[in-house]
């Protein structure tokens, strides 16, 4: 029966791999049986992967385009594709949601961020603009997931956000258990370097993790895109950078090799709404790798890091303290690999994947 039963999953920014939509949450819905889609915007042209079909509508270059004509094409594939569940994943896509209700289709709406939260740190909006954008775009999405079939969120606290307005389930983006772990690799025969791996920017605090390592003999193996060119221009005339293994964008496979050979994971996000309560990819990724953290001291990431014993936790805005930090664990080899045997363990236990898989099928069975 369920393979009669199509479900699409829409995105207007998204890679089509991306690791939460594609690798995760549309492989676990095919593998459940259901005939899946996937309506990304990347000019790589249509194709099938593991049994998914891939649409693409084309990549159109600014903004405004995205938020316009982007969004449109990505509506006419949907209504063409004719799926029983629409899932999509970008703000933007919030009016394409309401047009396939008003059609009679089932909708989820995948909220990924805290949105009038991550606006407020954007960059390249001006920061009188901040504060009214935000206001307004909280009041057009409180408006909009009242009329959704199920909020998903990726976060137990933007769940808390969206009880008030719809029903609303968090499917954590956890890691799978085994995907990023080396068991063959010994900890002690590691060199002296830490790493950090994802989108590049400043309130990613890597301006102090970079001022942090001046004075270490310990190299930082950094993967992954700058979002802003002006901040690679001035990071790379910080007095540590001459540390720095610019390793730019690289593979999954890559990431697995990079954590292999790293005797530290640096996930020292700055204060932000959007960061405060979040739980992000890497701290999970790299407790998943065996590798002990330096993560931000929010009180949410304090009760992971602190209760599972798998890591430090610094002021992001410190950079002594992330220095001091990364010394503490690469001198004591050995409590660093208790730390991160312990992160390991905890992501076997608890902090994995296929229990949020579990959920997602279910409320899938329950929708349709």
């Amino acid at each position: 029966m369920k393979n009669k039963i199509k479900v699409c999953h829409l995105t207007s920014a998204h890679n089509r791999d991306d690791v939460r939509i594609f690798k995760k949450e549309c492989t676990s819905i095919k593998k459940a049986g259901y005939d899946t889609s996937l309506i990304v915007a990347d000019g790589l042209g249509d194709d099938v992967v593991e049994g998914i079909n891939i649409y693409d509508v084309g990549k159109l270059n600014g903004r405004f385009n995205r938020f316009t004509k982007t969004t449109a094409n990505v509506y006419k594939k949907a209504i063409k594709v004719n799926a029983d569940l629409y899932h999509f994943h970008d703000s933007d896509l919030m009016p394409t949601g309401l047009k396939l209700i008003k059609k009679g289709k089932k909708v989820i709406y995948d909220v990924h961020e805290d949105l009038p939260g991550q606006i407020l740190a954007k960059p390249y909006i001006k920061s009188y603009l901040r504060k009214p954008i935000s206001i307004g775009l909280k009041i057009i999405e409180n408006y909009c997931s009242k009329k959704y079939t199920y909020i998903v969120t990726a976060t137990p606290h933007i769940k808390t956000i969206f009880d008030k307005r719809n029903k609303a389930i968090d499917i954590n983006n956890y890691p799978f258990s085994n995907e990023l772990n080396s068991d063959n690799v010994d900890y002690f025969s590691k060199p002296n370097e830490v790493c950090f791996t994802g989108a590049i920017s400043e309130i990613r605090g890597l301006r102090e993790v970079v001022k942090g390592i001046k004075n270490l003999d310990t190299k930082l193996n950094l993967a992954g895109k700058f979002q802003q060119n002006y901040f690679r221009e001035q990071l790379i005339k910080t007095e540590g950078w001459k540390n720095v293994n610019e390793l730019g964008l690289v593979s999954r496979e890559e990431v697995k090799t990079i954590l292999s050979k790293s005797r530290v994971g640096i996930v020292t996000f700055l204060p932000s709404p959007n960061h405060t309560y979040s739980q992000p990819n890497k701290l999970f990724e790299y407790m998943s790798a065996g590798i002990p953290v330096v993560a931000s001291n929010f009180e949410l990431w304090k009760r992971i890091v602190e209760d599972y014993d798998c890591g430090i936790c610094v002021n992001p805005e410190s950079p002594q303290e992330i220095e001091n930090a990364i010394k503490k664990l690469i001198d004591n080899p050995e409590l660093a690999k208790k730390m991160g045997e312990n992160g390991r363990q905890a992501v076997k236990a608890k902090f994995n994947w296929a229990s949020e898989e579990e959920k997602l099928i279910r409320l899938y069975e329950e929708i349709l």
